[in-house]
């Protein structure tokens, strides 16, 4: 890599393991979510969060998808029945696994509580603030783009193993901007950090090869994470710089 002076790095898979995700993070929300709607019911937070929710669910249902319910409100239905809707649309979506705003949304605000009462720590590679550090001192600006939304990509570097890491970036973007395996997305974020016309400037690492196209596409360097856990490369992964910990880059 050459000649880059702004890096946007993904996150699962890529600066904290897969497993935390799949095995601490989304496990926090299927497990707790019954106490959490009890405990925050009346919050007009959580009233925002469902709403997100309901919006997505009509759309879902009228797009057919067959796992889909409407969310009723609450001249329609009782506290238990909208509990009972809420639950299983995440349910299902996070069995899908869905990168769409209105689950990562309520993902975050679930994450929020876990990481400020300490349930929740950010697990970060060993290997990734040393260069952060390094990119920090030669000028570089550092940017995150995950498909969690910004609030729960803030709280994982910001209630990290490693401490607060959020001074090392300069902003966040998750599927707002648009979604991860398209190009368009990366000449978005470009235009957003003023970098438009020099996308050859920027240096994208992910796990992800579907990401590494679009970016690539978009003008972007890359670099492909291979961390333990995640999805095996295939032969289309061969033409691109493979790291295994980030003081390869």
């Amino acid at each position: 890599m050459s000649n880059y002076d702004t890096v946007i790095l993904d996150i699962e898979g890529t600066i904290t393991p897969i497993t935390f995700v799949k095995e601490t993070l989304f496990p926090y929300v299927t497990s707790g979510l019954s106490a959490f709607l009890d405990r925050t019911w009346n919050s007009e937070d959580l009233k925002k969060q469902i709403e997100l929710l309901r919006v997505q669910a009509k759309k879902d249902v009228e797009d057919k998808i067959p796992q889909a319910i409407l969310i009723p409100t609450e001249t329609e239905a009782s506290s238990e029945e909208i509990k009972a809707a809420v639950t299983e649309t995440i349910a299902w979506q996070m069995q899908m696994d869905r990168k769409i705003g209105a689950l990562k949304s309520f993902q975050g605000y679930m994450w929020k509580e876990g990481y400020e009462s300490g349930i929740l720590c950010g697990v970060v590679y060993d290997d990734v603030t040393p260069v952060l550090d390094k990119w920090k001192a030669e000028g570089k600006k550092i940017y995150i783009y995950s498909s969690g939304s910004v609030p729960a990509q803030k709280l994982l570097v910001g209630y990290s193993t490693k401490g607060d890491l959020t001074s090392y970036f300069s902003g966040y973007f998750d599927t707002n901007v648009g979604l991860k395996t398209e190009t368009e997305s990366y000449r978005n974020i470009a235009k957003q950090i003023g970098k438009e016309n020099e996308t050859s400037s920027i240096l994208f690492v992910t796990d992800n090869i579907k990401e590494i196209f679009a970016a690539k596409e978009a003008g972007y360097q890359v670099i492909i994470s291979d961390r333990p856990g995640n999805s095996p490369l295939g032969p289309e992964s061969k033409e691109f710089k493979i790291i295994t910990s980030f003081d390869q880059i």
